[in-house]
């Protein structure tokens, strides 16, 4: 057994929490504890009601996700509320939450990893500023579009929609894991031809052309699991206790 104040004090540090204005209903750090130790840990993008019962199932001491459990702002602890904090209560079940710090982080970043994936690694940058920090990747990459899509594909496993607005073949690509699309003006202003993100509104797709940038949307889910699944897989080595990712994946 851990003790829990022992493995979120490293996992404060390792992600530079300190370091990170986030969106205010991020609450980085710990959302929920418990009665102060950890042997098994389970990861999972969301912390909803399915995940949060999943890992009780699971056994688990410890929830770590990347969007936390307010992303919804102030309210009542009633309905779904109230049966995830008492589920998580009543089962002993500390939950840990990292949005932008997980998006950024150089070593178990959804982005960096993400690249990875995609065999992206030429000349890479820091690249697209949130909240005064960088937390996207850009590269240098010479490749057919329609190319880059397939990869793309057979990596998240889905159906990638792209806005053809750019080169035929890419010159500097710019990777935002997520929900950046809106924000694809910014990824144009900072000098690369394609930005792969996970979703964008549909008047994006108008926009991208107008900008001459290619625009890959590869889902917001299938782009985000990568930061997660990396660091429980740390922490279970790191601490020697059981680690297991939950997939509840949404589609989107």
């Amino acid at each position: 057994m851990i003790p829990l104040s022992d493995l979120t004090n490293y996992l404060d540090s390792a992600l530079h929490l300190a370091d990170f204005e986030d969106y205010p209903n991020a609450l980085n750090g710990l959302q929920v504890e418990n009665g102060g130790e950890i042997s098994r840990v389970v990861a999972a993008v969301d912390a909803c009601e399915a995940t949060i019962s999943a890992a009780v199932d699971a056994g688990a001491d410890l929830l770590l996700v990347h969007h936390g459990l307010f992303w919804g702002g102030l309210g009542p602890v009633t309905g779904a509320s109230y049966r995830k904090m008492r589920l998580a209560i009543e089962n002993g079940l500390a939950i840990y939450s990292a949005h932008l710090p997980l998006d950024a982080h150089s070593e178990f970043g959804n982005n960096v990893i993400f690249a990875e994936a995609l065999n992206l690694k030429h000349n890479r940058e820091p690249f697209f500023q949130v909240k005064g920090r960088p937390i996207g990747i850009q590269v240098e990459e010479e490749i057919n579009r329609e190319v880059l899509r397939n990869r793309i594909e057979v990596e998240v496993g889905g159906r990638v929609i792209l806005a053809p607005g750019g080169p035929v073949s890419t010159g500097r690509i710019g990777i935002v894991t997520g929900g950046a699309g809106t924000d694809l003006a910014k990824a144009a202003a900072e000098g690369v031809d394609t930005f792969i993100t996970g979703e964008a509104p549909h008047w994006c797709y108008s926009a991208a052309e107008e900008l001459g940038i290619n625009l890959f949307l590869a889902g917001h889910y299938a782009t985000e699991i990568y930061g997660v699944k990396a660091l429980g897989k740390h922490i279970g080595q790191r601490f020697h206790i059981d680690y297991e990712f939950i997939d509840h994946p949404s589609g989107l």
